[in-house]
């Protein structure tokens, strides 16, 4: 295993208005706590912290902590990251913190899980390799931890899948995820539908127009009268 060794010093800045200008000064504020000691406020360059996360996956990283302080103090703490809080308009560094393991026993982690290859159902078939878990939650010493777990889906069809239970894991680590999740698997290309276009020549097809339903009369109504003629009242004076 590879010791990965960050300088740090004990931080006597505590509270928003003083961090302030702690992070200005180029160095972040952080928290080293241990399973049933007292958490102790430390701070650590910001540039050393940066190459570290650029060099190293750090979320899994075992850390040797060197803490600067007085003889009392002063010493060198094994820690994993536990959390790196950022801001979160400029996504800078704003606090970190660590947890102090022992070498000789075992921790709770997440490691990524990475894709290898390209499937037969996708370079072929025209499907899709969907990735449905991307972390592997397991249980081991610090010392196995292992960087990531590799997958290998050259040979997978469409339909096909890799679960839990099928990963190739080092010796040493126990799995506590269900065995029968997913992990990766193929699905079938989406097919477009297609919509069949109009016959050449063929008549537009007109909408329907509904017609006033005229009214009609009921039986034995009586018939409007029509109006008279000019010529028949005439007549009718004549007459009388």
């Amino acid at each position: 295993m590879e010791e990965i060794v960050l300088e740090a010093s004990l931080r006597q800045e505590t509270g928003k208005s003083k961090v302030k200008p702690l992070r200005k000064s180029g160095f972040i504020p952080a928290v080293v706590y241990g399973e049933g000691k007292k958490s102790l406020s430390i701070k650590v360059e910001r540039k050393s912290m940066l190459r570290l996360i650029h060099e190293h996956h750090i979320e899994n990283a075992i850390i040797s902590l060197k803490i600067a302080g007085d003889e009392k103090k002063s010493k060198d703490s094994t820690v994993i990251v536990k959390e790196i809080q950022r801001d979160p308009v400029r996504d800078d560094i704003v606090h970190i913190d660590f947890n102090q393991i022992s070498l000789t026993k075992v921790i709770k982690v997440k490691i990524p899980i990475a894709a290898k290859g390209e499937p037969v159902g996708v370079k072929v078939d025209g499907g899709s390799l969907e990735h449905v878990i991307w972390e592997l939650e397991i249980e081991c010493l610090p010392t196995q931890i292992p960087p990531k777990i590799e997958v290998e889906v050259s040979q997978l069809k469409i339909g096909d899948a890799i679960l839990v239970k099928d990963l190739t894991l080092p010796p040493g680590i126990k799995v506590l995820q269900d065995p029968d999740q997913v992990v990766v698997s193929i699905a079938a290309p989406v097919k477009e539908e297609v919509v069949a276009p109009a016959e050449e020549g063929a008549a537009p097809t007109e909408p329907e127009v509904i017609k006033e339903k005229k009214e009609v009369p009921e039986e034995g109504a009586a018939k409007e009268e029509k109006p008279e003629k000019k010529e028949e009242k005439e007549a009718k004076k004549e007459e009388k």
